[in-house]
């Protein structure tokens, strides 16, 4: 892990920018409570509870985990699924029936999912890769390492110990969602989705009892959908502000493939967003209150960005050309939290030379409009999602034994 300065340490302290990453003002994390006012006539299911997802976690996933660990055959059940990899493949012999019931029930699609928007929404995911993946890995990264609770969950659990197999392994459900046959039967992204679950519900029972873990049971369904805005609510936003023509129908696709993915990963349908609109609400709500700057969040940050930055060439420019861009990509109060340094001379080439990159790339203006340092910046990104693509080939995902080890 790169050496970090005793600066990049001190939170807090410093001017913070009045606006956030998304075009409202984000006040400090607080653990007040305020009611829970979202209303699930907004959702996919368009009836619910109302019920506070801050007070729910999942009722099937979290016993099926629990009895693994207490019993000692997550390892077994790891050997038995690391081939586990296709939407359609039949479950190794072997597995406990409990766990196989919890399987074969979480695998299957919900019946509100569309085959035509899944498949349009692979073909959007593809023509618009580049972005989707910078947004979704280095936007949605930095994000996350600003929401205290998720930046404590991945810092004290056994993934904090080793960013850079606990990306790899982020990436691949991520990657997943982008690919052509996400949720065909030769895909993966069902299998990464149901591990997924089994992950959280491990760690929420590990966590609790870490000696370091003092914020009460982890990954609640509001949790998964802080982190779930993080990636499409954001990723549309930052889109549309970068004025990439998208049509309706890919736009309505795009957010079906991530309302079929929060289902998949447990979140209560009445909690998932029907529309852009109503997302777009629903964000609005639960973001502000549950970001801000923690020490764990700037050390995770700063492996992230070492890691981006060692792909980039040349190396002498590598951090500062990687700082600009994540503070480009999150804006100043984000960027501010996570302690990225700012970057006098990069930060207004990147704000001058992205926007028109993306211009070039839609065909709305000519090259010889396009700065020198666009595809300096273009490679970045390319690096990036090369780099990470390769490694979530050479990992899979694991139910954890442990917590983060101690030292």
């Amino acid at each position: 892990m790169a050496e970090l300065s005793r600066r990049k340490l001190l939170v807090g302290g410093g001017a913070l920018g009045a606006m956030g990453a998304f075009g409202f003002p984000t006040p400090a994390f607080s653990r007040e409570v305020s009611p829970w006012t979202w209303s699930p006539t907004a959702s996919i299911a368009g009836s619910g509870t109302g019920a506070d997802p801050r007070q729910i976690w999942d009722t099937e996933a979290d016993p099926v985990s629990a009895e693994l660990l207490d019993t000692g055959a997550v390892p077994e059940v790891n050997r038995l699924l690391w081939n586990w990899t296709r939407n359609d493949q039949p479950l190794p012999d072997g597995l406990p029936g409990y766990l196989v019931d919890f399987i074969e029930k979480a695998r299957q699609l919900p019946s509100w999912a569309d085959r035509a928007k899944l498949e349009t929404a692979a073909t959007f995911n593809k023509s618009r890769g580049l972005y989707l993946n910078l947004l979704n890995g280095v936007g949605g990264g930095m994000l996350s390492t600003a929401i205290p609770k998720e930046a404590w969950s991945v810092y004290y659990s056994k993934g904090g110990a080793d960013m850079e197999d606990r990306v790899a392994k982020t990436s691949l459900l991520g990657f997943s969602v982008g690919s052509l046959n996400a949720y065909r039967p030769d895909g993966d992204c069902i299998v990464q989705a149901v591990k997924t679950r089994l992950v959280h519900a491990a760690v929420r029972h590990l966590l609790q009892q870490s000696p370091h873990w003092k914020w009460g049971v982890p990954i609640s369904q509001e949790d998964i959908l802080v982190t779930w805005h993080t990636l499409p609510t954001y990723a549309m936003r930052k889109m549309r502000e970068w004025q990439v023509p998208i049509s309706a129908a890919d736009s309505q696709a795009y957010l079906h493939v991530w309302q079929v993915t929060a289902h998949m990963l447990g979140v209560r349908d009445e909690y998932i967003p029907a529309t852009w609109a109503a997302a777009n609400a629903q964000s609005d709500q639960v973001l502000p209150p549950n970001m801000g700057p923690t020490r764990e969040g700037v050390e995770l940050t700063d492996i992230l960005l070492s890691q981006l930055a060692e792909q980039t060439s040349p190396a002498s420019i590598s951090r500062p050309l990687v700082n600009a861009l994540a503070r480009y990509l999150v804006g100043d109060q984000v960027s501010d939290w996570d302690q990225i340094e700012r970057e006098p001379i990069w930060e207004p080439l990147v704000a001058r030379a992205w926007p028109l990159l993306v211009k070039f790339r839609e065909k709305l203006i000519p090259l010889p409009l396009v700065p020198e340092v666009a595809w300096v910046l273009d490679e970045a990104a390319r690096q990036y999602i090369l780099l990470f693509l390769t490694k979530a080939k050479e990992t899979k995902i694991e139910i954890p034994t442990i917590n983060r080890p101690e030292g």
